[in-house]
């Protein structure tokens, strides 16, 4: 699908190194999907959805340590914020129990893996277009998924064309919109405001599922909504008035 979108220049500037960093990046993504979509198997799905959005603790010292990028008490305010809000939003649909310690691990594990993805995103970003990125990331992660579905389930292959459109809606909207919006975005902003953006994930699920499946939203959701968008725009503003300094 991407194809006809890259330019030949793009993909000839690209050195031998860049091509296998960008390819790493797809296995991490691979890694992400893999123990996810694993972890629903073993514990609730709102568990797997808050566990697997916490790559900033991941992401956030990784970005301090090799990027070198400033933690101002104000940031990490808006990540604290941030985070209590997503927590009150999900209080009463996540659950502990060590009956679910196989999924929860797996959910964590797969916020590990993605936090790497964006990383490495995040680096390449910085001499490779978003578009070639996705391209090229995509051979990574094909590979990888394949040795897993071979070692698991075995391939299986669309019937019709009832089977074949929700993978093609997935490779379309999530893959190739989802991933590659973030691809872009990590070329404007650092990567650890990325990641805090991306811990509100349950956030805008949440005002997905009120206007497009007209779910309600209590004082609570309300509540933490505010919160929680609180949060990101007190760390945005510090990348700002960062930005306008430098």
């Amino acid at each position: 699908m991407l194809l006809p979108f890259i330019k030949k220049s793009d993909v000839q500037a690209l050195s031998r190194k860049q091509i296998m960093t960008i390819i790493l990046a797809g296995a991490f993504l691979a890694g992400d999907l893999t123990f996810w979509n694993s972890s629903f198997s073993y514990t609730s799905v709102a568990n797997a959805n808050l566990l697997v959005n916490l790559t900033p603790f991941t992401v956030i010292p990784v970005s301090y340590f090799l990027f070198k990028e400033k933690m101002t008490p104000k940031f990490l305010l808006g990540g604290l914020v941030t985070l209590v809000g997503v927590l009150v939003l999900m209080a009463n649909k996540v659950s502990l129990s060590s009956d679910r310690l196989l999924g929860d691990s797996l959910s964590l594990g797969a916020s590990i893996f993605y936090a790497m993805f964006m990383i490495t995103v995040y680096q390449l970003r910085d001499t490779v277009k978003s578009n070639v990125i996705m391209f090229f990331s995509a051979f990574g992660t094909l590979l990888v998924l394949a040795v897993v579905i071979f070692l698991t389930e075995g391939f299986y292959l669309p019937q019709n064309i009832a089977d074949l459109l929700p993978l093609l809606a997935l490779a379309l909207v999530s893959q190739i919109l989802g991933q590659g919006l973030l691809a872009y975005c990590l070329g404007k902003v650092n990567a650890s405001l990325s990641s805090l953006i991306t811990l509100s994930q349950p956030v805008v699920a949440a005002l997905y599922a009120w206007v497009i499946f007209q779910e309600n939203l209590n004082l609570q959701s309300v509540i933490a909504i505010v919160i929680t968008l609180i949060g990101v725009y007190l760390a945005k503003t510090q990348t700002v008035e960062e930005n306008e300094k430098a």
